[in-house]
């Protein structure tokens, strides 16, 4: 089996089809493995740092099953329970949203568990997302005067589908809150990895690989698909051509810009949304929250980290453009106000930013979004770009690569979608492979 592209897709798929016992080759253009999720050392900040910031939930399951085939349950950490801090950039006030963990939302009955300034009442108005028609937004189905909106929803909806609330797609957003607060708390409890993003979601899907005997090649970059009649006959790489045997499979787990130009019509979608973010290397108080939701501010998500704090803006095309000294400065002054830090002096930083981060969720570009399968036999798709039912996030990645390897094996699901997956030990160590 030829998996072509090392993120998550690709090793979601991988690691499943290995694990059913598949030989698997897995290919990867660039030097590492893991896309747009994984560490690298910062020489100016002299300490490792994640190419982003990634939230994930209890609920997350495709997830879990992932780390649980990579044996890196334990390397993620978290609250006890569903709590999400907030804070109001405008006003100073700080509130925690606690979802209770049965699926019955009791939490909205009790003032102290929902929004400030909200009524129960209020919340019931979120079902207007499930009647809504598919080319409706966000704000055409809910009230954006409304504090609940502001103050909840529009948040959510931004962070999940990196598009604003104006041009976000009301029914992918729905299908996102069915599946985390329609779950209760149990399924919204934050986890966060505990050491990096690496070190949770790639080096131990790249040592299961290895134990199951795949090959693994770096620097390898597909540069055409050769046809012959309904399949995939040759990968054409920089180093030359690779045959595909008969009974093979293909899975394509590339950027959907570079799918479209190595497959003959396929329509993807094709505009996007960056995500800007910034790491501080400074001291953060001993029992600091996870994260810090800001309102009214230029970061929306304010993350501790090893090094100190790290802030992601979401939908960020206003900031992209922005010289990294002023990004860093107005971005210092939300993270440091969420940590009770002093605003001066500004720490070190490192402003990250992410062009073409996902594709813009809209109504229009949902409609671009192709399934796992192809007209050829052998070849399949897996990226967060796959119309899933998911945003374009960790989740739909992985989703996408589990169901473009089932189609090959047709093995059932190992567990039950609202059941968490069981927690496993780590692995053994990563043992070294390439391909011969």
């Amino acid at each position: 089996m030829h998996v072509i592209g090392a993120g998550l897709a690709g090793l979601a798929a991988a690691v499943r089809l290995a694990a059913e016992g598949r030989n698997v080759r897995l290919y990867e253009a660039g030097r590492y493995a893991g896309g747009r999720c994984r560490s690298f050392p910062d020489a100016e900040l002299g300490c490792r740092i994640d190419n982003g910031n990634h939230l994930l939930l209890a609920g997350n399951q495709a997830t879990l099953d992932y780390l649980e085939r990579t044996g890196a349950l334990d390397t993620l950490e978290g609250p006890p329970e569903a709590i999400f801090p907030f804070i109001d950039v405008e006003t100073g006030r700080r509130w925690t949203l606690r979802p209770n963990r049965g699926v019955f939302p009791w939490w909205i009955l009790n003032a102290k568990r929902r929004v400030p300034g909200t009524r129960a009442a209020d919340y019931r108005a979120v079902l207007a997302l499930r009647r809504a028609k598919s080319s409706a937004t966000v704000v055409e189905a809910l009230d954006r005067a409304s504090v609940v909106f502001r103050f909840l929803w529009e948040p959510l909806a931004v962070a999940a589908l990196n598009t604003s609330a104006d041009h976000a797609s009301a029914m992918l957003f729905w299908r996102i809150l069915k599946e985390t607060l329609g779950r209760g708390g149990s399924a919204c409890r934050p986890l966060v990895p505990r050491d990096g993003l690496s070190e949770t979601f790639v080096d131990p899907a790249l040592a299961r690989l290895c134990a199951h005997g795949a090959k693994i090649g770096f620097g390898e970059r597909l540069r055409a698909l050769q046809f012959a009649s309904d399949s995939v006959s040759e990968l054409v790489f920089d180093a030359g051509p690779v045959g595909v045997d008969r009974g093979d499979s293909v899975i394509l787990a590339v950027p959907a810009a570079v799918a479209a130009r190595l497959v003959p019509r396929l329509s993807v979608p094709d505009v996007y949304s960056p995500i800007v973010n910034a790491h501080f290397r400074c001291s953060v108080p001993a029992g600091s929250p996870y994260f810090v939701g800001m309102i009214g501010g230029v970061a929306e998500w304010v993350f501790r980290k090893h090094h100190g704090l790290s802030v992601t803006v979401s939908a960020a095309g206003r900031l992209v453009d922005q010289p990294a000294e002023e990004l860093r400065d107005l971005l210092w002054r939300d993270a440091a106000l969420a940590y009770h830090l002093p605003a001066y002096p500004i720490p070190p930083a490192r402003v990250v930013k992410e062009r073409r981060a996902t594709f813009l969720a809209t109504p229009a570009q949902l409609l671009r979004r192709p399934g796992p399968t192809t007209r050829w036999q052998n070849l399949l798709l897996a990226g967060d770009y796959i119309d899933t039912g998911l945003p374009a996030a960790i989740e739909g990645a992985i989703a996408s690569g589990f169901m473009a390897a089932l189609e090959i094996t047709g093995a059932p699901a190992r567990t039950d979608p609202r059941q968490p997956a069981r927690e496993i030990s780590k692995m053994e160590q990563e043992r070294q492979c390439a391909l011969p």
